[in-house]
């Protein structure tokens, strides 16, 4: 049976003796979920915020508020103060940010439903953010995003060997 996502980035996170975090917004908590789903997960989960308001993006993660008023709260700008944000809330080693809309409504031309912008990062260096539209129904748009997400804190921590 193959290993899902989750085993295999904690198995990553135990390795280097790392720890993770995340901030999500469409997501609502899905990543974390994921990742404290596998037994033994308190040895490198700290926590994550389901930072859905933008006042919560704001306030918490310390993303400036011209940001969210020049780029908007679905935003690569976003995405990347988001990570940085969770990583020194947090003090993790590496962080996960997704920031989206997952629909059905709330979209628009320039951001219609299923953009995400999704991100990862470590203490040093700057965030890694990419952008995907997803195609599908809220759940799905949610699955694919955090698919993408471990997906990502992956890719970042084979990077670092």
């Amino acid at each position: 049976m193959d290993q899902t996502l989750e085993i295999v980035v904690g198995e990553e996170l135990l390795r280097r003796n790392w720890t993770v975090s995340t901030a999500e917004s469409c997501t609502g908590g899905l990543i974390m979920h994921r990742l404290t789903n596998i037994a033994g997960s308190s040895r490198y989960v700290v926590g994550g915020l389901v930072s859905y308001a933008n006042e919560v993006k704001r306030d918490l993660l310390h993303v400036p508020q011209h940001i969210l008023d020049t780029f908007g709260a679905v935003s690569e700008e976003t995405a990347r103060q988001m990570v940085i944000g969770a990583l020194g809330m947090f003090g993790t080693n590496i962080a996960a940010a997704v920031t989206g809309i997952a629909g059905p409504g709330g979209g628009t031309p320039s951001k219609p439903v299923g953009l995400t912008y999704i991100g990862v990062g470590l203490r040093e260096g700057e965030p890694i953010v990419r952008r995907h539209i997803w195609n599908g129904d809220r759940e799905s748009i949610k699955a694919a995003s955090s698919d993408e997400a471990l997906r990502m804190l992956l890719e970042l921590l084979k990077s670092t060997t």
